[in-house]
């Protein structure tokens, strides 16, 4: 009768996110099992916010905006055990300047002095991700006053900006200095001197802002806009290793060699170009004549697509580009070459590229840009007369 009582107040008040207080068990009774011990919270800490264990969705999935998949997980599951957390950076006083200047070892150390260590970089993102596992430490949508993000600010008083907290409760995740995790960044297989911290400010808010950003950094090195905070608790001994795949930057496919793929991506063309061709009673719809695979950075892939859509002399052209996602191509953006059968071109860097058309004025070209997972589209570029050269040239 007694158990029963203990899991129905335990039932009660953990659906009001509370968690029942341990009670002594009569002698020879059988310990509770484990559903009703496993998310009970340990004896407060002064300062600190108890993480209870639960699962953290590392890093950011393939279909969600923005993200780094050559320095992030890509939304796998990792089941970790509760643990605690300073509520604000070292030395963890609300007011206070945080502690900066520190190598990796020497916040170790300062954390070991208050019998606590170094959280882990996953230990870090789940406490900003909190129960939810959303973002960014207040939601799935950036904000960036709550946490001045977006600048170069990093010595910020503790606890200034109050809206910048996550669901455990956990302040100035983000909007001030970096903080050091006791992980060492082990991207592409290398094993290097380099620390990672997690957390900071740039002016690229809405990237850098999110609990699954991260940073490698010399392990030994003191910089003014890196500090930390502290854990407490056995530590959970998960790592972000990844194996980082690279392809040559644009490669090119004549479509018939992939005659499915581009059947497949034809249909993404956007609305308006289908409305034209229908109007016009188009002798030939969209269709995808050319096909490249591009890779902007490491373990990422997309398709491009290009082609045209006839109709009463009239062309309508472009490039599809593309994600896939098993199976079946995902539209990311649509690159518009106008009369011209599109081409493109590789530019100074894997992340852009050039794709070429040609309208009533003549060729011009684009510049297309892979912007942490989105896709930019530069105005047309033409090319000009200069100086010394009898051919125009871009």
């Amino acid at each position: 009768m007694k158990r029963a009582l203990v899991a129905a107040a335990l039932f009660a008040i953990g659906c009001q996110g509370k968690r029942l207080a341990p009670e002594p068990t009569d002698a020879g009774e059988e310990a509770d099992p484990p559903w009703v011990t496993a998310d009970r919270e340990p004896e407060p800490r002064p300062g600190m916010a108890w993480i209870p264990p639960g699962s953290l969705i590392a890093g950011t999935p393939p279909e969600k905006l923005p993200r780094v998949p050559d320095e992030e997980m890509a939304g796998e599951q990792v089941v970790m055990s509760g643990f605690y957390i300073d509520l604000f950076p070292y030395p963890n006083e609300p007011g206070a300047i945080p502690t900066t200047n520190v190598s990796q070892a020497e916040a170790a150390e300062l954390c070991a002095g208050q019998q606590k260590r170094l959280c882990t970089e996953l230990e870090w993102e789940r406490a900003c991700k909190g129960p939810q596992n959303t973002a960014y430490p207040y939601g799935d949508t950036y904000k960036p006053a709550t946490c001045m993000t977006g600048s170069m600010r990093n010595l910020v008083p503790n606890g200034v900006n109050a809206g910048c907290k996550s669901a455990f409760g956990v302040h100035d995740l983000h909007g001030g200095v970096w903080q050091w995790t006791s992980s060492q960044w082990r991207r592409d297989g290398s094993k290097t001197n380099l620390g990672t911290t997690r957390g900071g400010n740039a002016p690229q808010g809405e990237l850098v802002g999110r609990c699954a950003n991260g940073r490698g950094v010399r392990s030994d090195l003191r910089r003014a806009d890196v500090g930390f905070r502290c854990c407490a608790g056995e530590p959970n001994s998960f790592e972000v290793v990844l194996n980082v795949s690279r392809g040559a930057a644009l490669t090119f496919h004549p479509a018939d060699t992939k005659a499915e793929l581009a059947r497949a991506l034809a249909p993404l063309v956007p609305e308006e170009i289908r409305e034209v061709v229908k109007k016009r009673k188009a002798d030939h719809p969209f269709e995808v004549e050319r096909i490249w695979t591009w890779h902007p950075l490491g373990n990422e892939e997309l398709v491009l697509g290009g082609g045209c859509a006839k109709a009463a002399g009239h062309a309508r052209c472009g490039v599809v580009v593309a994600r896939m996602r098993f199976d079946a191509p995902v539209s990311m953006a649509f690159v518009p070459t106008e009369l011209w059968q599109p081409t493109v071109g590789e530019t100074e860097t894997p992340r852009e590229l050039f794709v070429y058309g040609g309208d009533d004025n003549g060729a011009f070209r684009r510049r297309v840009s892979y912007e942490w997972g989105k896709i930019g589209i530069s105005n047309k570029e033409r090319k000009k007369k200069r100086k010394g050269k009898k051919e125009p040239t871009w």
